[in-house]
């Protein structure tokens, strides 16, 4: 079984949208497994150049502590109601730039507009840029380059306008 870029993102948008908690697909060299509301130990690897071509991604196993309460993804500051939560679609590591030592995409004060890269979630050795939904300036950036986050973790808030 092959599983490429695309056929990846439309599972994972699909178990986003579903109640389903956890999730395991196996294929000849490759295995996918997606736990959602469970505890994970999350480990932060070096930032990686974005690829043009894509191979099949190894085994990853994550290790799951046993009997303990589930993780919350950790809270946001007070939101403002005129301000508009960007969160992380997946789970993956937050990079603000598009390699190490180059301008990261957004900073605070920044003035975006609708589908410009604001940022790269990286997720099984995939470089996935996160544009925005909505133009206007960034006011917050509440997650560290190089940070492990959440599925549905707030990631900045952006004034629109």
């Amino acid at each position: 079984m092959q599983l490429d870029h695309d056929q990846l993102h439309k599972l994972l948008d699909a178990l986003a949208e579903s109640d389903i908690q956890e999730f395991r697909l196996e294929g000849d060299d490759f295995r996918l497994e997606v736990r959602r509301n469970l505890p994970v130990t999350a480990v932060a690897a070096p930032p990686v150049t974005v690829a043009q071509t894509v191979s099949p991604a190894p085994v990853v196993d994550v290790p799951v502590q046993g009997d303990t309460a589930p993780a919350a993804p950790p809270p946001a500051a007070g939101s403002r109601s005129d301000l508009v939560d960007v969160t992380a679609p997946m789970v993956g590591t937050f990079y603000t730039a598009p390699a190490p030592g180059e301008a990261p995409f957004v900073e605070i004060g920044s003035r975006i507009n609708a589908g410009q890269t604001i940022c790269i979630l990286e997720a099984m050795k995939l470089m996935n840029e996160l544009e925005a939904e909505v133009a206007g300036e960034v006011v917050e950036i509440l997650v560290d380059n190089g940070t492990p986050v959440e599925f549905g973790q707030v990631l900045m808030r952006v004034k629109p306008g």
